[in-house]
């Protein structure tokens, strides 16, 4: 679950209608940046637990991928 998603989309609504004052324009602000930080980190948490697999079984991980998943295993 993203966390301020529901605000974030409040202050998009007031936005449309009435216009947001100084303090919520800033407000909006931080709170987009939270969530594009989440999302960042979602995303590579799902990369640092990939293995790829070619046709023939071979495991060709790419060599930055691989020494990723060795620091955060340690």
């Amino acid at each position: 679950m993203i966390i301020g998603l529901d605000r974030i989309n409040e202050l998009a609504r007031l936005q449309k209608t009435v216009g947001l004052t100084e303090e919520q324009k800033l407000e909006q602000k931080e709170l987009r940046e939270d969530y594009l930080r989440q999302i960042r980190g979602q995303v590579l948490d799902s990369f640092s637990g990939l293995t790829v697999i070619d046709p023939l079984g071979n495991d060709v991980t790419p060599k930055k991928l691989k020494e990723e998943q060795m620091r955060n295993n340690d």
